[in-house]
Formats: C-alpha cells, structure tokens, sequence
C-alpha cells in the first residue's frame, strides 16, 4: 500500500523511504522530491566523534570493534618497517604458481586475457566458431586451419577448468 508523503503539507504518494535514526528500523515515507532534500540533509554520523564513527564503521564491517593497544601500534609499525627496508625477505615468499603455457597459448589463440570466465571463453568460441568454420565463414581468409586452432584452444581451456 502507497502512503501518503509525510512531510508537513505535502499531498504526493510517498514512494521512498528514508530513515528515521541509525537504527534504519523505522523510516519515513516522502515522495522523491522529499525524500531527496532530508537525505541530502541527513548525516548518518551526526553527534558522533570521530572515535566513535571509527569504532561504529569497525563494529558495522568486523562484526566486533577492533581495539588497538600501543603494541598493536608498535607491532603494525615495525612490520611497515620490515616490509620497507626488508624487501629481500618479502620477496623471497613463495610465489603463486604461474600456469602452463599451453593454456596461456589457448587464451592467446582466442584473443582472452588470462583471467576471462568459462563464461567468457564460451562466448569468444562461439563467435570465431561462427566466423572461421569453413563451411560458413564470411571471411574470405577464413580457412579450417584457423578453425582447428580455436577449437584445439578451446578443448585446451575446457579440460584446464575441469568442463565436460
């Protein structure tokens, strides 16, 4: 049911809600051209320090305020620290594996960056699939080698992200 715009003197439908308190359990209805003015207006960390603001959004993002001793400091310091004047130490972390290079050739082959989605794969596949078949390529180059690639590249990548 479409309430009326409980702004004072207002006769419209009020269709957009905006929150009464920080609790954002109760909200009143406006119609748009209310509603826009008081969230315009409306400041979620009013009153509130900036202490308070860090302690709410930690609270909000963490599930628990995060409490930070002088050693928390120290600690968080000193690793800045290390990871500056150290490099040598970070650097010699294990790195992630890299991948074959038969698979970065059959993302080549297709024209795809290395982090496109099976999703995207398909749909590249499909296109060229569609372009360079010989059977009905438009292209007058279009030629079934160019054809056996992408589909070789294409069986690459399949097997690569475990499709059947």
């Amino acid at each position: 049911m479409i309430k009326k715009c409980e702004y004072p003197g207002c006769t419209k439908a009020g269709v957009c809600r905006a929150p009464k308190n920080r609790d954002l359990k109760e909200y009143w209805s406006f119609c748009q051209e209310h509603a826009a003015e008081y969230n315009k207006n409306w400041n979620f960390y009013a009153n509130m320090t900036p202490d308070e603001i860090e302690e709410d959004w930690e609270k909000q993002t963490f599930g628990e305020s995060v409490k930070r001793t002088k050693q928390d400091t120290k600690d968080y310091i000193k690793f800045l620290n290390d990871f500056i004047s150290g490099r040598d130490t970070f650097d010699k972390m294990p790195q992630k594996k890299s991948l074959p290079s038969e698979i970065i050739n059959a993302f080549k082959t297709l024209e795809l960056p290395i982090t496109a989605s099976w999703r995207e794969i398909g749909t590249k596949y499909r296109t060229l699939a569609k372009k360079l078949h010989p059977d009905s390529a438009t292209a007058a180059d279009a030629s079934g080698s160019e054809f056996a690639k992408i589909s070789n590249a294409y069986q690459t990548l399949k097997q690569h992200f475990g499709k059947k």
